[in-house]
């Protein structure tokens, strides 16, 4: 939950170095900086810093004038730390020391593409996860060992330090960030602005194969579509690969290839993702959430919410749905939502 009251917004900075991406830097202004008044209130405040008045972007682009100095990355409750592509130039020390000071004091720390090398160079991933762009992956375990690199996701959330593996899954690390600080009714409507899709899960994979198809188009957006309008209803992976009129290996395979991850997973997905819009727009009743969301038993709601969001049911309703919490419908107050023994994933 982003730091801070309604009267001051969540604090983001983002640390520009020399030769920094632009392309990571317009993500951040993209997701954190713009105003959104159809909101009727500011999600973050944000900020860009850097230690020179001159900032040369990456191959000399342009440069990068008129921020801030480093001072205003002491009062970030969110850093942003610098990502470049010469990974073997080691950083300033200045900006080690902004990005040491930050988490020290309890910042959280966001790296997207090569930052996460920045976070390690700080001496701050030792025995963490962490994702980085597969193109230096094998860079990276050499030069810190001791990091639980994730070699072939899209972006890792561990905790207060969140890593994102490259450029495009910046925006998937920024909306997962939106959705962690807000809930997933303000993460959709970010990523209805960014025309992005809404919710790909960290682990999927980086790189994703997407040919020139054949006719005819084999995309899978049609059966999509059909399924996110009947997440409700008794729907298996058998139902997808019968609707495509395929064999759920082929399904599967299409899947993989397509969105880098598995029929199941991107089903239980876009379901949790529903649960938690219906926990926002007031539903009390966790049975009626675990129903309309086709995840059938208030256990396996429990189980997949809190898998997904690090939230049990109940803490997410306080924590994003409506301000005045009463008992349900059915009797049964919010907070013993969480009472039952939840088991495991299914």
């Amino acid at each position: 939950m982003p730091q801070g009251s309604s009267q001051q917004p969540h604090r983001v900075v983002l640390v520009v170095d020399e030769n920094s991406n632009p392309f990571e830097m317009s993500c951040a202004i993209e997701i954190f900086g713009l105003r959104r008044p159809e909101l009727g209130r500011e999600l973050y405040d944000f900020r860009l810093c850097a230690a020179e008045p001159l900032t040369r972007m990456r191959d000399g682009f342009f440069t990068l004038t008129g921020v801030a100095g480093l001072e205003a990355a002491e009062e970030a409750d969110t850093l942003i730390v610098p990502n470049r592509p010469d990974t073997e130039v080691p950083r300033s020390p200045e900006v080690l020391d902004v990005v040491g000071r930050a988490h020290a004091r309890g910042a959280r720390l966001l790296g997207f593409c090569s930052g996460a090398f920045t976070i390690a160079e700080a001496g701050l991933l030792e025995g963490r996860r962490a994702a980085c762009h597969w193109m230096w992956a094998e860079s990276f375990r050499t030069r810190f060992p001791l990091v639980r690199l994730e070699p072939d996701v899209l972006f890792v959330d561990d905790g207060d330090i969140l890593t994102a593996s490259g450029s495009a899954s910046a925006l998937d690390l920024g909306l997962h960030v939106v959705r962690r600080d807000h809930g997933a009714e303000i993460a959709n409507h970010v990523s209805r602005r960014l025309v992005f899709a809404a919710h790909r899960d960290g682990g999927q994979r980086q790189f994703v194969e997407r040919p020139v198809p054949d006719v005819p188009d084999e995309s899978l957006a049609p059966l999509l579509a059909w399924a996110q309008e009947r997440l409700g209803e008794p729907l298996a992976v058998a139902d997808l690969a019968d609707r495509a009129a395929m064999s759920p290996a082929t399904l599967h395979r299409r899947f993989r290839t397509q969105l880098g991850t598995t029929p199941l997973a991107w089903l239980t997905g876009e379901r949790v993702a529903l649960a938690c819009r219906l926990i926002e727009r007031g539903e009390e009743r966790l049975d009626v959430v675990a129903a309309r969301s086709g995840l059938g038993t208030a256990a396996n709601l429990r189980a997949h919410v809190r898998r997904v969001t690090g939230l049990s049911p109940s803490q997410y309703r306080r924590r994003f749905g409506p301000s005045a919490v009463g008992p349900s419908a059915a009797g049964m107050p919010v907070a013993a939502w969480d009472d039952a023994v939840t088991p495991g994933p299914s």
